[in-house]
């Protein structure tokens, strides 16, 4: 029994050392580049390969962020006065103007207090005619008493007392005269608050319309002052909100243009600009806030979208691409494999594939520019994006798979 434990044991590290080998001969063949230069498989063909282009074309540099809308302009309508919910005019969605009516309040409760200021009113006109009357009257008697004393028919006691009654007499007309302005104050007040029953729509500026974002409230429900019952948005104009990290910061700046897309409208492109760039980066992010302005003429766009930014921070233009599929690491080195046509031994054409140190640049999408350390690429040559790691510096390969007409 123990003899045949032994026996299973040997054999699995009999295998586990096997398994090592073959993965230490593997990795050498690919760092070392595969076989040897100019070596077919064994059916006698090259190394079969994909290849792309080398292309020159202008290349940008985009940061693509995450953000959402936000409006740039909102606020949320509410009475001045408390009172009970009579109707609501507008509903979630509908736009207005400058003035339109929004809702109404009961107007009961201060129609009375109208009534009542307007009567009290009426009363100090009253009373203020009533003391111009004996105003009148007591001037009369001072002018008969002055005539009388100029007579000594009357004496300086009496000429006195008609002086003091015209004097209060005017004294009660100057507070008459100040009630009826106190009753005047008083229904302008009450008119302004019968005036607060109707709330409309009202904004500083009064141009464009307004969408009606948010209706918090129904018909029949009492609001204290205040409170709000609808929001109101201005979607002319929004907001994109984004952040960036330290490493993007510095490329960012004020003015710069971008693109947006959302979800709703997968095929649309929308401009926008980079407005503000927060002053300074949260501490638990390490990110900095970053606002744009975002036309929406033909009102696509709505707050609280999700949308996905595209800065552009850097543009080259004619620069020496490659699929970035191209790009390789060998012996420390960055390399790619151009193809070309050569005649074999035998005379016949043949495409090899030789290896060309580079150096990496800007990547945009699936392309990115390269700069030959040593010698120059030519421009439409086809260069290989699949199977480097079966060739060396230079083997005989065949393009299999898309065929590239120029080689």
């Amino acid at each position: 029994m123990l003899r045949q434990i032994l026996g299973a044991v040997a054999r699995r590290w009999v295998w586990l050392l096997s398994a090592c080998i073959a993965a230490g001969a593997a990795a050498i063949f690919l760092i070392e580049g595969g076989p040897a230069d100019g070596e077919r498989d064994r059916d006698g063909r090259g190394v079969a390969v994909e290849v792309g282009t080398i292309e020159r074309r202008d290349m940008r540099d985009i940061r693509r962020l995450d953000g959402s809308l936000e409006a740039l302009s909102s606020y949320e309508v509410a009475p001045k006065i408390g009172a009970e919910i009579r109707s609501v005019e507008v509903r979630i969605g509908d736009v207005v103007e400058q003035g339109d009516l929004l809702a109404r309040l009961d107007q009961r409760e201060i129609e009375q207090e109208v009534a009542q200021a307007e009567a009290e009113l009426e009363v100090a006109r009253a009373e203020l005619a009533e003391r111009e009357s004996t105003l009148q009257n007591a001037e009369r008697e001072l002018s008969r008493t002055r005539d009388l004393r100029e007579r000594e028919i009357a004496s300086a006691a009496d000429l006195e007392a008609a002086e003091a009654q015209v004097a209060a007499e005017r004294s009660r007309k100057q507070l008459a005269e100040a009630r009826i302005a106190q009753r005047q104050a008083a229904l302008s007040a009450a008119r302004i608050r019968l005036s607060f029953t109707e709330i409309r729509a009202d904004w500083e500026g009064g141009e464009g319309e307004r969408v009606v974002g948010e209706r918090f409230i129904d018909p029949g429900a009492t609001v204290s002052a205040n409170e709000p019952i609808l929001s109101l948005l201005d979607l002319s104009e929004l907001r994109a909100v984004t952040f960036v990290s330290e490493r993007d910061y510095g490329l960012i700046s004020p003015g710069q243009g971008a693109q947006l897309s959302v979800s709703a409208y997968p095929q649309a492109s929308f401009d926008a600009e980079v407005v503000r760039l927060a002053p300074l980066f949260q501490a638990g992010t390490r990110q900095a806030r970053v606002e744009l302005r975002v036309p929406n003429p033909q009102g696509l766009l709505r707050p609280g979208m999700f949308t996905r930014v595209s800065l552009q921070v850097d543009k080259i233009e004619d620069a020496l691409t490659v699929p970035y599929d191209a790009i390789a690491r060998r012996g420390g080195r960055t390399v790619i494999y151009p193809v070309t046509p050569e005649q074999d031994e035998d005379g016949e054409e043949v495409l090899k594939a030789r290896q060309v140190a580079v150096e990496v640049g800007l990547r945009s999408d699936s392309r990115v520019v390269v700069r030959p350390v040593d010698e120059e690429l030519g421009e439409g040559a086809q260069v290989v994006t699949l199977g480097q790691h079966l060739i060396g510096e230079q083997a005989e390969v065949e393009i299999v798979g898309e065929q590239l007409e120029a080689l």
